[in-house]
């Protein structure tokens, strides 16, 4: 069973999203929040799995919130906001995913299940728009190094942050699909990521992948 916890300062959509969410068999809402800080607050007592979360509510906004939730729980932004103008902060603070609320509830469903798979893959459309958000935007000065990352894991992490899957890397790279998902596995663990959407930032923050010109 998968857990979701549904922050949003509008009950109505909280309302609707629960009914979505409890109407399937392997998913069951645990909790709800109306701001930020309870957003976090409900999140260290519950422990969900998923984390549906606004962007913008009263006390603390859910950029913020998801920076301090880390990560016991996987983070989906649901917001009515252009994407252009929160993915790369909501990213850089641990979402694993960014949707608009405009998004069709079988879409909705179908990401809390790949977000809480851990396999959270950013979509062309989303990876296209951050690298153009880190060609605006200046380096931070505190940059993730690869220490202790291998050729081989550098090269699956430099595709990773291209937007190849699994199935795509092993293609490229002539492995199985078992070692691939290993080299990701450790990857995870070396560079402390999420997921593969914090790869995507490590990837261009290393200086790996470069910004296209």
């Amino acid at each position: 069973m998968i857990r979701v916890l549904i922050a949003d300062d509008q009950a109505l959509l909280r309302g609707s999203f629960k009914v979505l969410v409890d109407s399937e068999p392997d998913l069951e809402v645990v909790g709800e929040a109306s701001t930020g800080v309870e957003a976090v607050a409900v999140t260290e007592r519950e422990r969900p799995d998923v984390v549906l979360m606004d962007v913008r509510m009263p006390e603390m906004d859910g950029i913020e919130a998801t920076r301090l939730i880390g990560k016991g729980s996987r983070v989906l932004i649901v917001t009515m906001f252009d994407l252009d103008a929160y993915v790369y902060d909501a990213l850089r603070a641990g979402a694993s995913g960014f949707l608009l609320k405009d998004t069709p509830p079988a879409d909705l469903l179908a990401a809390i299940r790949v977000v809480a798979r851990g396999e959270a893959l950013l979509a062309p459309t989303v990876t296209r728009r951050l690298i153009e958000e880190f060609a605006r935007t200046p380096a931070t000065p505190q940059v993730r190094g690869l220490e202790g990352v291998t050729e081989r894991e550098r090269e699956v992490l430099t595709l990773i942050a291209r937007g190849l899957s699994n199935v795509e890397i092993t293609r490229h790279l002539q492995l199985s699909l078992a070692t691939v998902k290993t080299h990701i596995t450790r990857l995870l663990a070396k560079l402390d990521a999420r997921d593969r959407a914090q790869l995507v930032i490590v990837a261009y923050e290393s200086g790996l992948v470069s910004v296209p010109r």
